[in-house]
Formats: structure tokens, C-alpha cells, sequence
């Protein structure tokens, strides 16, 4: 084939190389056997044989008393107690993060009043235990009896007693969330800091403001660091509540504690807390999911199937396998093959020579 800009320069296909006939058949006659994991097989039935002991052991064990955990895990008190303890839940949560964010950008600010007092903040809050920080608001009456509100330093305009400010919830919201703001304020300067300095100096290349730099460009590229730590502190956070009943405030545990002190049923009551708490943390994880997955955006190419397109796409292709007809358009090349070929298997798709 002639090169119309160069006629002196010709393009040619490669030569061909004989293909041995020997080798050919050689292959073909070969059986391909899958590789044998008995490592794998072994720590499999070993994890069941324990799970099934386990799973005979709540059956069989009628110290258990699974009637009594049924009949107390809708009482009408303890899902008082449970609603105590999602309040708390949400307003230390609001309160922690709010307050976390701000102490943040005061660490990463220029000035070194603003680095200095967050700095003072976390090692003061992150240094005393949270129960004496409980006490402590508890008792605020006893230091100031009444709380003014007026000019700094000039006069007050009215007075409030602070016992009818800062009651149970509000010493048990007030130690929670100022607590949680320590923690989370290093969550967040963990999460601005892992931002690469490139988007920074775009950004500031761009001349837009340092405020919007941060709420628009900065901390939506951010989220995917701080989401994971920030549930699993918010995950703390409800069963750390049960902490509050040093107050005697009617959170969960405390509620659970009191119902099983008239009835003496310890074990049942405190499996029916257990429960609770599992539920609440398991809607909290799947909502860390979904909030992953939304601030990946910006990062994959293709999100990752949500766990319901998942069982989806395998009855699909299970379905298929038995019955022989063809995927849906919708269902993924992998899960086709996965279908026909099994999976934990790697397969060579294309004829190399």
C-alpha cells in the first residue's frame, strides 16, 4: 500500500508466522481443570460447624428466654427509652458536627488566635472523660446559678435560671455534643487536608473567595474521607448515650436498667437493648452506603451497585442459567459470565500466540 506523502515509504502487513500444528492440537486436547483451594474449604467448615453451635445454642438454651425478649422488645417503655436515645442521638450529633466543621476551619485558619483556641478546644474536650464532662454540665447551677443575657462586659438585658435551661437533656446534650465536636473537628481537618493541593491552588488561581473555595470545591471532595469515620463516630454516639444514665435521664439503657431492677429478667432485657442498638446501627450503616456511593461521584467512573441491584442481577442470571434464556440488556457482562463459567475463576477471553 503506497503513502501518497512519501512514495519512497511503503507499508507492508506483518509477516505471518506458521502456526504449528502439533501445538494446536496439543492444546486442544488439554482438560481445564479449576485450581483446588482446600484451605478455603477447610476454614468454611470450620466457621460453620461453629456457627451451627452457636445458632443451637440460642435455640436450645432456655436461659435465654426469647419470649420475654419478644414480649419487652415493643414495651411501650422501652420504645419511650429508645426515643430518648435518638434525640440524644440527633441533637449531639447536629451539635458535634456543626461545631466540628467550625473548629476545623479555625485550625487551618491564618490566624493564630482562631488555630490557637481550636487547638486549646480538642485538647481540653478530647482530655476529660465524657462522664465527667456529664457531670459537670449537670452541676452547672451549682457555679452560676442564673444565666444573663445583655452586652459582654455591659448590662444584662434579662436572666434566665439556668436549672430550667439545662436540665437532664440538656446536660446530656450539651456533654455529648461538645464532646463529639473534638472528634469531629479532627475529622474534618483530616478530610480538608486530604485534598490534594492542586484543587486549592486552582481554586485560588480561579480568584474565588477562600469561604467558597472551602463549602464548594474543598469539602464536597472531602466528604469521601470524612463520611466513613463520621458514621462510625455517629454509630459511637448512640451507644454511647447509654453513658447519660449517670443522669438518670430515660434513654434506653437506662430504661431497660430500670425495668429489669422490679423484675430481676437481667439477661432478657438487656438482649432486648442489644437489639436495639443493632437496629439502629444497622440503618445508620446502610445510610453510610448510600452517602459513600452519592460522593463517589466525582471520583469512579461507574458507582457501584446498590446491594439491591445486586441480589437483582444474580436471580436474573441464576434464572437464565436454568431455564436458558438470555440475559436482560440490563444485567452486566460479569454477572453473565459469572453464571455460565462460575465464579472465583479467571478465564482467558482472547487467543494469544
Amino acid at each position: 500500500m503506497s503513502v501518497f506523502q512519501d512514495e519512497s515509504r511503503l507499508l507492508a502487513p506483518p509477516p505471518v508466522q506458521p502456526e504449528r500444528s502439533g501445538d494446536a492440537a496439543t492444546l486442544a486436547g488439554l482438560r481445564v481443570v479449576p485450581s483446588r483451594h482446600p484451605g478455603r474449604w477447610l476454614a468454611t467448615a470450620v466457621v460453620a460447624v461453629l456457627l451451627a453451635m452457636v445458632v443451637s445454642s440460642l435455640v436450645t438454651n432456655d436461659r435465654w428466654q426469647w419470649s420475654v425478649v419478644t414480649q419487652y422488645l415493643t414495651w411501650p417503655s422501652v420504645l419511650s427509652g429508645l426515643w430518648g436515645t435518638l434525640r440524644l442521638t440527633f441533637a449531639a450529633a447536629v451539635i458535634g458536627f456543626g461545631l466540628g466543621t467550625v473548629l476545623a476551619l479555625m485550625r487551618l485558619s491564618r490566624s493564630p488566635l482562631l488555630r490557637s483556641v481550636a487547638w486549646g478546644y480538642t485538647w481540653v474536650f478530647r482530655s476529660v472523660p465524657l462522664i465527667l464532662q456529664l457531670l459537670l454540665w449537670y452541676n452547672l447551677a451549682y457555679l452560676y446559678p442564673e444565666i444573663s443575657f445583655g452586652i459582654p462586659f455591659g448590662p444584662a438585658f434579662t436572666e434566665v435560671d439556668t436549672l430550667s435551661i439545662v436540665g437532664k437533656f440538656g446536660a446530656a446534650v450539651l456533654g455529648l455534643g461538645l464532646s463529639q465536636a473534638a472528634y469531629s473537628a479532627e475529622i474534618v481537618r483530616a478530610g480538608i487536608l486530604g485534598v490534594d493541593q492542586g484543587q486549592h491552588e486552582a481554586a485560588a488561581a480561579l480568584g474565588i473567595p477562600r469561604s467558597r473555595q472551602q463549602l464548594r470545591i474543598v469539602l464536597p471532595q472531602a466528604m469521601r474521607t470524612i463520611v466513613p469515620t463520621s458514621i462510625n463516630e455517629i454509630i459511637g454516639l448512640v451507644k454511647g448515650t447509654s453513658v447519660v444514665y449517670v443522669l438518670a435521664y430515660g434513654e434506653l439503657f437506662y430504661t431497660v436498667g430500670v425495668i429489669y431492677g422490679r423484675n430481676l429478667k437481667v439477661v432478657p432485657l438487656l438482649l432486648v437493648a442489644a437489639i436495639w442498638y443493632l437496629i439502629v446501627t444497622t440503618v445508620l450503616t446502610v445510610g453510610q452506603y448510600y452517602l459513600e456511593r452519592h460522593y463517589a461521584k466525582g471520583a469512579l467512573r461507574t458507582l457501584p451497585p446498590t446491594p439491591v441491584q445486586r441480589l437483582r442481577w444474580s436471580v436474573l442470571a441464576a434464572a437464565s442459567k436454568v431455564t436458558g434464556r438470555p440475559l436482560p440488556a440490563s444485567v452486566p457482562p460479569s454477572y453473565a459470565v459469572r453464571s455460565t463459567l462460575g465464579a472465583g475463576h479467571l478465564f482467558r477471553t482472547g487467543g494469544d500466540r
